[in-house]
């Protein structure tokens, strides 16, 4: 990994008595505990984040639901990517070395796009879900049940392992590389390449349900604009109670779609760059620099850490929460039942 702050103060290998070892790029002490620091925290953050989101889901009975299961399995997916992918992507980027074996190497990879798909669907399920609760609030809690949404979150899970497994565990991805696998293939290296057919299959992948979101997105915040505008022309006029009931619903299922809109528009603005760039990539010869490289994907790996933060920014009940877990709030005495929602 080269950067633009530090230069490499010797050229090692990665094990110094294999032949067949890859070439080391060694940095002085403080630019590395940069690297170590800012890398470090993006993992201390996503991991602890979304174990607060799992637990305050799981824990606390008012947030029972199956809209609030989606996003404690989002959640699930991005508290995976800081165990299972960024511990081990630190020290690739920082040493420019693989030291976990090539076994794990393919594992890492897989759990890689595995639970980057999952969190688009994730979330493009929740978008729909949103939907459904701004359009027809009464009548959302009969459509979207407990059943959908464990059948949303099984789908997520399953296509996004099985297709990452397949396309990585057959090789399928390097079909038509053979020439260039074997040029990059050296001791201490974690290269995946990705052939142009199925680069543009992975693009679609996630294309599709990113158009989705956009449309379902573009349509929620249209029909909220329509829905203020109606509660702006009535004025004055008498409301009864059923109608007062559900524009106060109306609006709590509106603040919920600009909240989780926010989510989907960060998840965009730090996946697209590097699907953008896989796609050039693979149609120019793998030409993108190391760095430029590692940059597009820690800017992808801390989007698992922006979720939690915009649902602390955004929701008190998640505050209130997070602040009776770290306080040990949650072990008196029926704390599970405590209101997060107060008028």
């Amino acid at each position: 990994m080269s950067t633009d702050f530090s230069t490499p103060v010797a050229v090692e290998m990665c094990y110094e008595n294999l032949n067949e070892s890859c070439i080391k790029t060694s940095y002085s002490p403080v630019p590395r505990l940069i690297l170590y620091t800012v890398f470090g925290f993006g993992v201390v953050l996503t991991v602890f984040g979304n174990l607060m989101v799992m637990i305050s889901v799981f824990y606390f009975k008012q947030l029972h639901s199956p809209a609030n299961s989606l996003i404690a399995s989002l959640a699930c997916a991005d508290f995976l990517v800081g165990v299972t992918v960024m511990p081990f992507s630190t020290v690739r980027s920082v040493e420019s070395c693989w030291y976990f074996g090539q076994s794990y190497c393919k594992f890492h990879s897989c759990f890689e796009g595995s639970f980057c798909y999952a969190s688009i669907y994730h979330l493009c399920f929740i978008s729909l879900d949103r939907y459904i609760a701004v359009t027809d609030p009464l009548v959302y809690p009969i459509r979207f049940t407990a059943f959908v949404s464990g059948l949303c979150i099984a789908f997520s899970w399953l296509f996004s392992i099985i297709y990452s497994f397949f396309l990585l565990g057959t090789g399928a991805n390097e079909v038509g590389l053979e020439q260039l696998v074997s040029a990059l293939t050296c001791v201490g290296g974690c290269q995946i390449a990705v052939n142009q057919n199925w680069v543009m299959i992975n693009f679609l992948v996630f294309i599709i349900p990113t158009l989705v979101m956009i449309i379902v997105y573009s349509r929620i915040f249209l029909i909220a604009k329509q829905q203020a505008r109606k509660i702006e022309g009535m004025g004055n006029k008498t409301e009864n109670a059923a109608d007062r009931y559900k524009e106060k619903v109306a609006k709590r299922e509106r603040k919920a779609a600009k909240t989780l809109g926010i989510a989907v528009m960060a998840f965009l603005i730090s996946w697209l760059p590097y699907f953008i760039d896989s796609v050039i990539d693979a149609f120019l010869g793998f030409i993108t620099p190391t760095y430029i490289y590692e940059i597009l994907v820690w800017f992808a790996y801390y989007n698992s850490a922006m979720n939690p933060l915009i649902y602390a920014f955004f929701y008190p009940w998640f505050r209130k929460a997070v602040k009776l877990i770290v306080t040990g709030g949650i072990l008196k005495e029926n704390s599970s039942s405590i209101n997060l929602f107060p008028e």
